[in-house]
């Protein structure tokens, strides 16, 4: 079994359907509301959980209503809460997301995800060094980000880090990332380049291996030489929201059997993800994976 550390936000996301996106001053009736878990850390740890993993949490959650539901639901997913902080003066981080025609548009409010610090990151040490990859992203503080990057690769554990939401970051520390997983958009704001340039050159001048999302066309990934391209899979889009920390968690999950096969795999998984509404509700098991990949030989 593999063993994944995710080290990252955890929110209760407040999802609206809509018929479209509402422009500046516009009221529109939705179509449903419903409140699902989310953030990037929580969703990629059940989407590891889920596809056969052994995951634990590194984070935290206010001690409020939000609080307790998302740590229940954390707990039945099978992910080890032992590091997940539980915080009486900061409210649980919340997501408000709208969903019209498949897509989908995000307001973080990061609450106790904004103080999860370097030194939760250490004090996970004993479950980080014999773990096999270390999941991060950036809806935690940057310096505890960096303070995972730099632990695993002192530890000699890979860390794959998804620069979402993006921001430039310094190549001294991107060096030391095993993968890094933006799509274009991102790839251009963590390397400050211009968003119009070529991907493919610029997945060349990132100073450690890359993994490129690219949506429905599926991914590019380089570790050595030209970049190499994996197709997505063509499936009914519901809710695109939690593809990518689908797409993340399965790419871990599956590194060990290398990385072509690694980057198929998570094309597949985020593919699935998308069929059904809510970041987790539609991130598919192992048995799921499997009998999709088995439909597209």
């Amino acid at each position: 079994m593999t063993r994944i550390v995710v080290v990252g936000s955890i929110n209760m996301d407040l999802v609206t359907q809509a018929p479209r996106f509402v422009g500046p001053g516009e009221t529109i009736l939705g179509e449903r509301f419903l409140t699902v878990p989310g953030g990037k850390g929580a969703n990629q740890a059940v989407a590891a959980a889920r596809l056969g993993a052994e995951v634990a949490l590194v984070g935290a959650l206010g001690d409020d209503a939000f609080g307790q539901q998302l740590r229940a639901g954390l707990a039945a997913e099978g992910v080890n809460l032992e590091h997940v902080a539980r915080l009486a003066e900061s409210a649980s981080g919340t997501a408000s997301i709208t969903v019209a025609g498949g897509e989908n548009q995000i307001i973080v409010v990061p609450g106790a995800n904004a103080r999860v610090t370097p030194a939760h990151v250490e004090a996970a040490r004993s479950l980080i060094e014999p773990a096999d990859a270390v999941l991060v992203q950036m809806e935690i503080p940057l310096d505890t980000v960096e303070a995972t990057v730099r632990l695993g690769h002192r530890l000699g554990v890979p860390v794959t880090l998804n620069p979402a939401p993006a921001q430039k970051l310094p190549n001294d520390w991107l060096r030391l990332a095993c993968y890094v997983t933006p799509n274009q958009h991102e790839l251009a704001i963590l390397l400050g380049a211009d968003p119009a340039e070529d991907f493919q050159t610029l997945m060349q001048r990132t100073p450690c291996p890359v993994v490129l999302t690219r949506g429905s066309e599926g991914a590019w990934y380089r570790e050595h030489g030209e970049p190499l391209h994996q197709p997505g899979f063509r499936v009914d889009v519901v809710d695109s929201t939690g593809a990518g920390d689908t797409f993340n968690a399965a790419l871990a999950a599956f590194l060990h059997e290398g990385l072509p096969l690694a980057v198929r795999k998570a094309c597949a998984a985020a593919a699935l993800s998308v069929t059904k509404l809510g970041a987790q509700g539609g991130m598919p098991d192992l048995r799921e994976l499997d009998a999709f990949l088995a439909q597209q030989r």
